[in-house]
């Protein structure tokens, strides 16, 4: 770009020699001839700077999967900017606090620097809304930013955004199903560990019957997987708030919302992301089923045999994200954090592609 309007410089200038040269006229509208070539190279300068800015700006389109540094939420983010380089400026985020996919209400690129801020509640002891405000450039091809809580210090984080990538695995018939992996078997909690380390689980199992109790850390399997089916069975209580994290990244939403029409949180949901066809939920204290199918970013919900989404896609990290690698195998997450819930079957079949 610096040798565009270098070369438009000397274009310029050479215009304006020549006028001196072939025109007999005054100095005095010589000079004139001169600042009318100062002109229009100003202005030409300008809009090659203008289209410069507007082209860098352009590399902060996309969907950008995020690690944040020192977070007690130990939660990934996510970011969609569109429109950079254009007067249609727009963005999406997915982060703490709260799990929503929020349209971004202050969102502007200047000088290479993309912000954003949201007026909210960061302190759940806090009842004023305060700004939180984001940053970030690019650099190697990634975002770098911070986030801070306008007048809070203490609340500095750093983060990192990757793009996220193409996954093109796509669910059609040539997927095998392999042999089930009872991912609970019954007795103990062997193949799980605690999503927060160093805190209890507190979950206890009694004949055959996985049920959380109180001030539950989520599970997390050992074992990770990339395209498989699964078949859960569950019970909830009254006032649950509950879900399966598919992949560690993505949360499928069971709540207690019998009789409630469906929606982006409704159960049979893919969290704030995909709703389902119908709430085929039971009433609570009900055994209940799930089976989900996941391919790539396809995903298809079978609950209590009704089924609510068919090859739906996920177009980014959920809320729950215990991690941003959407292109890797992650594990099986169960949530039992926001009311009594109880789980009896996890079985999880592998889908593979034949040699």
């Amino acid at each position: 770009m610096e040798t565009g309007i270098h070369a438009a410089i000397q274009e310029f200038w050479r215009i304006g020699i020549k006028c001196d040269r072939q025109l007999p006229i005054s100095f005095a509208k010589v000079s004139a001839v001169r600042l009318v070539a100062v002109r229009l190279l100003v202005a030409a300068a300008w809009v090659l700077f203008t289209f410069a800015a507007y082209a860098d700006d352009q590399d902060f389109n996309g969907r950008w999967d995020i690690t944040v540094s020192g977070d007690t939420n130990q939660r990934a983010w996510w970011l969609e900017v569109s429109g950079a380089g254009t007067s249609n400026l727009k963005g999406k985020f997915v982060g703490a606090p709260g799990g929503q996919v929020d349209d971004i209400p202050k969102l502007s690129i200047s000088e290479g620097e993309l912000r954003f801020a949201f007026e909210r509640r960061y302190n759940t002891h806090q009842k004023a809304f305060q700004k939180g405000i984001y940053y970030a450039r690019l650099e190697s091809g990634k975002l770098k930013g911070t986030f801070e809580i306008e007048g809070d210090p203490s609340s500095y984080l750093e983060w990192q955004g990757i793009r996220a990538p193409v996954i093109a695995d796509k669910d059609d018939a040539t997927w095998r199903r392999g042999d089930p992996i009872p991912l609970f078997d019954g007795r103990d909690l062997t193949g799980w560990q605690p999503e927060v380390p160093n805190r209890p689980p507190a979950w206890t199992v009694k004949d055959g019957v996985l049920m959380n109790g109180a001030g539950t850390n989520n599970l997390v399997s050992d074992k990770k997987f990339l395209n498989f089916m699964l078949h859960v069975e569950f019970m909830i209580g009254a006032r649950t708030n509950s879900g399966i994290g598919l992949r560690g990244r993505y949360e499928l939403q069971l709540v207690d919302d019998f009789y409630r029409p469906p929606s982006m949180r409704s159960s049979g949901a893919i969290y704030d992301r995909i709703a389902p066809s119908t709430n085929a939920i039971d009433l609570p204290g009900e055994w209940q089923s799930c089976d989900i199918r996941l391919v790539g970013r396809q995903v298809t919900v079978v609950l209590n045999g009704v089924k609510v989404m068919d090859k739906q896609t996920i177009e980014g990290l959920t809320g729950e994200a215990i991690d941003a690698n959407e292109g890797d195998p992650g594990p099986i997450v169960l949530k039992g954090d926001r009311g009594p819930v109880e789980f009896r079957k996890v079985i999880l079949f592998p889908l593979t592609k034949p040699h």
